[in-house]
């Protein structure tokens, strides 16, 4: 599928990388523990059931959370160049929708780092060579990691969390600085949706990580919970970005953040951000017959389930929406990524519902967090 020309043109004139980040200051973090921040910030959430809209709420920070995250955000700059200039702008909204949550159940941190953009998708396309610029990205990331490590860690147990780029980041991070080492005892889980771990079908670990398995019962530690979303009887195309391996006997791991080692349908605890203007299949959702939701989060149980599916090559989360149309609430959710077109957005086939890989079960990924604290 083409890319819109502008986007093209700025790819082959990208200007150079800012200067690495010191994340020995705290300007260098979108989120660090004890301060007001994007994390600490309070969310305000509205219950939204079969009766329609419930109590509203707002998310709660821990005063002495047990275990750390690290959180690294998915490709959100529009930035002209490879990587970002550092300045955060869909940053901010991004962890916020992603990451705030989980400080209910750990000690946030979030390093700014200079992401590829949103730009070097396009280059991709234009077949520009972006190995530097994802070395430019990752080098932010490992420096990140290893300061948080040497001066804010303490020996203290940690998750890693992550979707689509920041997890493909966090794939890097867990083949180079934490298996086969010291460290790797203190990483309690690593939450990484949103991009392909490769498995040996059947097995459990063995592709992209050597001794790093999926997690494959609740409870479990040591193991990653990695999946990439498909809306339910739209399975991943042949070559899809996401939720095809490209290699024979290989496939795309599913852990079921619902419920790991499942292979049955789950239901999901789901927090929506009713103030996204990213296009949806059929338009804008209602998200209730009352009207306008009174919050701009929106918390919901039980409206959508997932599976994990592992057919051959591929491998992915099968996410389907509970509708009812005699209740008050949506029977409609979105998560495609769209590109703007004369026509409208066209969504792309091979990505799957990638921008619900978060929201739709983040109320099941906070309490995996929770319960990897546990003794």
């Amino acid at each position: 599928m083409s890319l819109p020309l502008s986007l093209l043109l700025a790819a082959q004139a990208a200007p150079a990388a800012a200067a690495a980040p010191d994340y020995r200051t705290a300007a260098s973090w979108l989120c660090l523990p004890g301060r007001q921040d994007v994390c600490s910030t309070p969310l305000a959430t509205t219950a939204l059931n079969a009766n329609g809209y419930g109590s509203t709420g707002r998310s709660t920070v821990a005063a002495n959370p047990p275990l750390d995250c690290f959180y690294v955000y998915p490709t959100v700059s529009r930035d002209r160049g490879l990587n970002s200039d550092l300045q955060v702008n869909e940053e901010r909204g991004t962890a916020q929708s992603q990451f705030a949550r989980f400080a209910a159940a750990c000690r946030p941190f979030a390093p700014v780092y200079r992401q590829m953009t949103t730009t070097a998708i396009a280059a991709v396309a234009a077949g520009t060579d972006i190995r530097p610029a994802f070395g430019t990205a990752y080098g932010d990331v490992r420096a990140a990691f290893r300061n948080y490590l040497a001066t804010r860690n303490a020996g203290r147990p940690f998750v890693l969390v992550g979707h689509s780029q920041g997890s493909w980041m966090l794939q890097e991070l867990i083949k180079q600085e934490i298996e086969g080492k010291p460290i790797a005892r203190q990483m309690r889980l690593a939450i990484i949706p949103g991009f392909n771990v490769l498995v040996p079908q059947g097995r459990l670990v063995g592709g992209t990580f050597k001794s790093t398995p999926l997690c494959s019962r609740p409870g479990e530690t040591g193991c990653i919970v990695s999946y990439v979303s498909y809306r339910t009887r739209n399975v991943p195309p042949e070559g899809a970005t996401f939720g095809f391996a490209p290699v024979p006997g290989m496939t795309v791991g599913c852990v079921n953040p619902a419920r790991p080692g499942s292979r049955n349908w789950e239901s999901l605890d789901s927090y929506w951000n009713t103030r996204s203007s990213v296009p949806v299949p059929g338009g804008p959702i209602q998200w209730s017959n009352q009207g306008p939701p009174p919050s701009p989060y929106l918390r919901t149980e039980g409206l959508v389930s997932a599976r994990c599916v592992n057919e051959g090559q591929r491998g992915y989360l099968e996410v389907r929406v509970n509708a009812d149309p005699r209740d008050r609430r949506t029977d409609r959710i979105g998560g495609e990524v769209g590109i703007a077109s004369p026509l409208g957005a066209l969504f792309l086939p091979g990505w799957g519902m990638h921008l619900a890989d978060m929201n739709a079960p983040q109320g099941d990924l906070v309490r995996l967090v929770e319960e990897a604290a546990r003794p």
